[in-house]
């Protein structure tokens, strides 16, 4: 009983051991980059290893310049941000519209070709994006829709609708029919029982579909830089971010820049984290 308990115990510490290291290496960097942030760039220069800065060095001018106007003199991030928040709404909307009915259809409804219909969307999620790169971009600019947002919406709708309608199709798949077999039995419309039946119990899944969704969208660059990158006025946060790693910006400015490029994410994450985490669970279960 007492090595048992010994054993326990060594378990414990083994476990808050690792945890503890897993935290410092995983937050330490981030922590250090906020850190000098806040401090100014000369100062940077002459101690960078200074971990907490003092108070009289404490400024938030390296973030007022990253978000101010380039006719302010700043780097413009703030619109970069305002055209990524425009995609990513813009597609989230779009893509689980779609995905709706393409997933119900797919986990309710029995139709010759269901199976390959299933496994030609995992295909096409399984494809990198660099491979539909020139065929979307060549499609598109004969199109006339490169160089403005509502074609990289289109792209972003390509991309993230089939693996919201493979999340979808799953959590659908788990949740039970018997419910929706009485509706119709009642006299409800397929369309009716997706409105009043499916889609409320299905919701934290949905959300966590839409989350997922939206993170794609807003941290995707290699479409951005290739469907906008003469058109500057539209650039979005990665393609801002990927501008301020010029030799000639100050890190503090793109260490500013990169915190506040990931604090909308980091905050949508927090405050919506069990409902994604279970949602993707749910959508997870065959």
């Amino acid at each position: 009983m007492s090595s048992a308990r010994r054993e326990s115990a060594a378990v414990r510490v083994l476990r808050t051991s690792i945890i503890v290291i897993t935290m410092i290496l995983a937050c330490g960097p981030v922590l250090y980059g906020v850190l000098l942030s806040l401090r100014p760039f000369a100062s940077v220069l002459n101690n960078p290893l200074d971990l907490v800065p003092g108070l009289d060095e404490i400024s938030f001018d390296a973030y007022t310049a990253a978000i101010r106007p380039t006719s302010a003199g700043g780097y413009g991030l703030g619109s970069f941000l305002l055209n990524s928040l425009i995609l990513g709404v813009a597609t989230v909307i779009v893509s689980i519209l779609v995905s709706i009915l393409g997933a119900y259809a797919t986990a309710r409804i029995r139709f010759s070709g269901r199976s390959v219909g299933n496994a030609i969307i995992v295909a096409v999620y399984m494809f990198p994006g660099v491979v539909l790169a020139v065929p979307l971009f060549v499609l598109l600019s004969r199109a006339g829709l490169t160089g403005n947002l509502l074609g990289l919406v289109i792209v972003y709708v390509a991309l993230t609708v089939p693996v919201s309608l493979y999340m979808l199709r799953n959590y659908f798949i788990a949740l039970p029919s018997s419910i929706e077999d009485a509706a119709l039995i009642d006299g409800c419309s397929l369309m009716g029982v997706i409105w009043r039946i499916v889609l409320p119990i299905a919701l934290p899944g949905i959300a966590a579909t839409a989350m997922y969704i939206f993170m794609i969208a807003w941290n995707e660059y290699l479409y951005a830089l290739l469907f906008l990158v003469q058109a500057r006025d539209l650039w979005t946060a990665p393609l801002g971010i990927a501008q301020l790693t010029d030799f000639d910006t100050p890190v503090t400015i793109l260490l500013a820049g990169s915190i506040v490029v990931t604090i909308p994410v980091v905050v949508l994450f927090v405050f919506a984290q069990r409902l994604l985490i279970s949602g993707l669970a749910a959508g997870a279960e065959k």
